[in-house]
């Protein structure tokens, strides 16, 4: 691995191009690297997984609403939609931005978490949508895939979004980029420009996880993949971007992070090793917060007999980051609201603690229906429920060995008695380091389970076979990679500008 440096530009002191790490980033996308066994094997495991959560929200509202505005941008030999005929075919950017929704809806895909926060699935359907358009191959989808997750993954080790309250699109666009310019074989000067385009307009606030927190989230992937692909365009038509992104005395460090005497050192990849971060990554058994995966299989366990009518208090010790943005150090009212939107109740650890205490079990919609939120015990045993941060719990969640870090906590219920039950749990069953590490065999569990009632048998056979094998794959093949469902979809009611008719 190279540790590049990042610094701001001193005041009349111009960064040279090729020192700027902006440069850095696009000289690896276009640098030619070996697509590691392991990590081919993983990109099929992402495949399914991103299918899986995007065919269960297929008629939710957000993502119905994505469709019907790609739908109203037709362009023949353009890109597929989940859900839809593959004779159907939108503009790329606008399946980037309606496959980006139905995969993240659910919150329910794959997570990285280190100094910041990410799901670095996302990169994944602007990655098909451009393929499909451009008539690429599985190889170079393959190659685009794990160079846009080494990019975000290097990129969310190192810069915090999360402590100035930006929101961690601004490490998704600039991994989505690398990712088309690798697998488009783009000169580093293109992917560069668009790398400088790309991160200007990714910067965003983290409201958009705060306080009510709306349909947007699902829809931030895939404004993130709209604006990454304009962004490549336009860095291909010759179109220069501002720069120095990074180290410009005006730019996003100065201003938007650290600050003008930050340093911020990222590492990437040699020239000849393969990206391998994929390997670090990790998906999601339950449809919630990464932070409650263990959490909830800790609920699952415990046992039966728990008097939890009778319970006085329940405190969970855990990391600073599950405290302050998930748990009662947030201070969000709303996150004590049995009537706050289903976004909300995901970002929710007590209200997550109290459906999974008592129902030792979660689902992706059961879960979360209004009357399960507003159930009488419910209420009571939420209101029960705060958190606190663990100095302990939050080293495990820095710590620099993956074999070591841990995102779970400890939960202390106390009862009428004075009895206090402790238990604790590092990591989620399904994580690498868990008691079930997932393999193959449980991402197919996942996209049998989810997609059994909408997909037909068939489709469901072909799919899977093509992921498995997706660098191999054909351009013609990977235009079925968004599979067709055998439900009605659903329409969006209301019309908007897209729909009005062309007025010559």
């Amino acid at each position: 691995m190279h540790e590049h440096v990042i610094k701001v530009q001193r005041p009349g002191v111009p960064v040279p191009r090729e020192d700027q790490f902006a440069w850095k980033l696009a000289e690896f996308a276009a640098g030619e690297r070996p697509l590691d066994d392991a990590v081919a094997k993983m990109i099929a495991c992402r495949l399914v997984d991103n299918a899986s959560v995007a065919l269960a929200s297929i008629n939710r509202a957000p993502v119905v609403a994505a469709r019907a505005q790609a739908l109203a941008h037709p362009r023949a030999g353009g890109s597929t939609l989940f859900g839809v005929h593959g004779a159907v075919r939108v503009h790329a950017e606008w399946a980037a931005w309606a496959n980006g929704v139905a995969v993240r809806e659910l919150d329910f895909h794959d997570t990285f978490l280190a100094a910041d926060y990410s799901h670095p699935g996302d990169s994944i359907p602007p990655l098909i949508a451009v393929a499909q358009q451009c008539g690429l191959d599985g190889a170079a989808l393959a190659r685009g895939i794990a160079v846009a997750y080494e990019i975000h993954v290097a990129l969310v080790k190192s810069i915090s979004l999360h402590k100035h309250k930006k929101d961690h699109v601004a490490h998704l666009v600039p991994a989505m980029i690398g990712g088309l310019g690798a697998a488009m074989n783009l000169p580093t000067e293109v992917i560069y420009q668009a790398i400088n385009q790309g991160v200007h307009l990714a910067f965003s606030t983290r409201q958009s996880r705060k306080g009510e927190i709306s349909s947007w989230k699902a829809f931030v992937p895939g404004f993130g993949g709209k604006t990454a692909i304009e962004a490549v365009d336009r860095a291909m038509r010759g179109e220069k971007a501002p720069s120095p992104v990074y180290e410009g005395e005006d730019s996003v460090i100065a201003w938007m992070l650290d600050g003008p005497d930050a340093e911020y050192r990222v590492s990437l990849p040699e020239k000849d090793e393969p990206a391998r971060a994929i390997l670090e990554t990790y998906t999601k058994a339950h449809s919630a917060e990464y932070q409650a995966q263990a959490l909830i299989d800790l609920c699952i366990g415990l046992d039966d007999d728990i008097d939890l009518k009778n319970a006085q208090d329940v405190l969970l010790r855990t990391s600073h980051h599950t405290h302050n943005v998930i748990g009662t150090g947030a201070n969000d009212p709303e996150k004590m609201d049995p009537n706050a939107s289903r976004e909300t109740l995901d970002h929710s650890i007590t209200y997550i603690l109290a459906v999974a205490l008592e129902d030792r079990r979660w689902h992706h919609v059961n879960s979360y229906t209004r009357a399960r939120a507003t159930r009488a015990s419910t209420v009571a045993l939420w209101q029960k429920i705060r958190t606190e941060e663990d100095k302990r719990w939050t080293e495990l969640y820095h710590e620099s060995d993956p074999g070591k870090r841990a995102f779970g906590g400890e939960i202390v219920i106390t009862l009428a008695d004075g009895t206090a039950i402790r238990q604790e749990k590092a990591v989620a069953d399904a994580h690498p380091n868990g008691a079930s590490p997932w393999k193959w065999e449980n991402y197919l569990g996942k996209f049998r389970d989810l997609a059994a009632d909408v997909v037909t048998s068939e489709t469901n056979s072909e799919f899977i076979e093509l992921a498995q094998n997706v660098s191999q794959l054909t351009p013609e093949q990977i235009r079925q990679l968004n599979p067709p469902v055998s439900i009605s979809l659903e329409e969006n009611p209301a019309r908007g500008i897209f729909d009005h008719p062309r007025v010559d």
